[in-house]
């Protein structure tokens, strides 16, 4: 691995994010809920001299950094929610706060950019101004989208947005970024079936409303088999399904809850409409009525879409990080999702992933057991330095 960055053998600024990333850990706080984490992540800012907003998307911080003349910005962002998960792990720092952890190294991307911002306050060699945003609420509550509801880059004015996600079974030292679509739209849907309660012993007496949800589990599934361009990639999933409370009665009603992800507008309102023709031709059959819900709470994200020339100056950042051999240049895009796309709507910018090294012993993303890799701070810090150095001249 080439790396020309001096900043990965800044034995105590490495040191110091370990300790941080290691902390966070510690204190995982879900979305919305991250005062404690929000207060860290302050205090550190100010202790390098920087002024700090919070408020944002409730626990939200921002803070600015300006050298030289330039009128260039560029925002650099990291996710500090956790999951509601009850972590498995057994080190030191584990999760201190039941059903709480970061399963998804949310706590390894603040260090980083607090590694940044610590250095790049010591040593201002650029032209411009950086903007560090640590944003709530990534898992599934679009904090995204509330801090620019919130006003984000009204305040905090930008010509590109960055971001990056730690990525297991990438190897260490190792980037992946690719223009057009890195990762999936999510779209979640709700559709609560009534029938007409009865006795288990008498069922044609009733409209059994969990015979129609049964089938309708299985109808779904034919709608990116046949009916979604096979060259267009999309899934769809049956993640909940909640009827009845006794052994003898048919219950009245059932609620079935699920997502669907692609990578294209197109797609995703061609999904949305064969749900709803589904479910209506399917409740009919078995004289049930039924009503569908698409993005109850507004959980929706679109796809995470990263712009071609942010993804150059990114791949040359990454590039002089790692070497022309550590960047994949043509990744899988992902059916995962990612609120960063709200981002990308409003800024050109690019989302890259970055290597965790080896998934064994359970260690991917969203599981009990995940860790984020410590070992890849320095290259994270390195590769947000780098994009600064480059756009900022």
């Amino acid at each position: 691995m080439t790396n020309t960055n001096p900043t990965v053998n800044n034995t105590q600024l490495l040191q110091q994010m370990q300790q941080w990333r290691q902390h966070l850990h510690r204190f995982p706080e879900i979305a919305y809920e991250e005062t404690q984490t929000a207060a860290f992540i302050a205090e550190k800012l100010r202790s390098f001299g920087l002024t700090v907003h919070q408020g944002l998307a409730k626990t939200g911080v921002v803070a600015s950094l300006s050298a030289g003349s330039g009128d260039k910005k560029i925002a650099l962002r990291a996710d500090m929610d956790a999951l509601a998960i009850q972590e498995q792990n057994h080190f030191d720092y584990k999760s201190q706060h039941p059903g709480k952890m970061h399963a998804c190294g949310h706590d390894g991307h603040c260090a980083m950019l607090l590694g940044a911002a610590a250095y790049l306050s010591a040593n201002p060699d650029f032209n411009g101004t950086v903007h560090f945003i640590f944003q709530p609420a990534e898992e599934g509550r679009a904090g995204a989208k509330q801090m620019l509801d919130d006003g984000l880059f009204e305040l905090f004015p930008a010509d590109y947005v960055f971001g990056l996600h730690n990525f297991p079974d990438i190897p260490l030292g190792q980037f992946a970024v690719k223009s057009g679509a890195m990762m999936a739209a999510l779209d979640c849907f709700e559709i609560t079936i009534s029938g007409k309660a009865t006795h288990a012993a008498m069922p044609h007496l009733g409209n059994d409303a969990i015979i129609a949800a049964a089938h309708l589990v299985t109808a779904l599934q034919t709608i990116v088999s046949r009916t979604i361009n096979p060259a267009d990639t999309a899934v769809v999933s049956i993640t909940q399904i909640h009827a009845g409370d006794t052994w003898n009665a048919i219950p009245e009603s059932v609620l079935l809850r699920g997502t669907f992800r692609c990578f294209s507008t197109a797609v995703q309102a061609q999904i949305a409409d064969s749900i709803q023709q589904l479910v209506a031709g399917v409740c009919a059959s078995f004289k049930v009525t039924a009503e569908v819900r698409i993005n109850p709470e507004n959980i929706g994200y679109p796809v995470t879409f990263n712009d071609a020339a942010a993804t150059d100056l990114a791949i040359a950042a990454a590039t002089a990080v790692v070497g022309e051999h550590g960047v994949n240049r043509q990744p899988v895009p992902s059916m995962g999702s990612e609120d960063f796309a709200f981002m990308l709507q409003e800024k050109p910018g690019c989302y890259l992933w970055i290597g965790n090294g080896s998934s064994e012993n359970s260690c991917l993303l969203h599981n009990p057991h995940y860790d984020f890799n410590d070992q890849i701070l320095a290259n994270g810090l390195a590769y947000w330095l780098q994009l600064v150095k480059n756009l900022l001249v």
